[in-house]
């Protein structure tokens, strides 16, 4: 699972700096730069406030930093194929 990179990627989207955007989710920009480096893990409060404020459901973040590797290998064949589809319908409604 890779969020930080989601989260990282997202924020640059919308235009918003790593300072404006920690101000935003009430969080310090140290703080959120180790999130997005995946060097530190958020608990649920804060991932809730990231992600409200990049204005994507939680679940949607979670879905987005899936890896291969985060499947279970019975099941991997089918996340890869639907993942592209899924990822696509997500990034054209919610422009991530």
């Amino acid at each position: 699972m890779n969020i930080g990179k989601v989260i990282k990627d997202t924020r640059k989207q919308k235009g918003q700096t790593q300072t404006e955007f920690a101000l935003s989710c009430k969080i310090t920009q140290t703080y959120l730069s180790q999130i997005e480096n995946n060097s530190k893990e958020p608990n649920l409060s804060t991932l809730k406030k990231i992600s409200e404020n990049l204005d994507i459901p939680l679940p949607i973040l979670f879905f987005m930093s899936l890896n291969e590797e985060d499947i279970s290998p019975e099941k991997r064949k089918a996340f890869e194929i639907i993942n592209p589809s899924v990822k696509s319908l997500i990034n054209e409604f919610f422009r991530v």
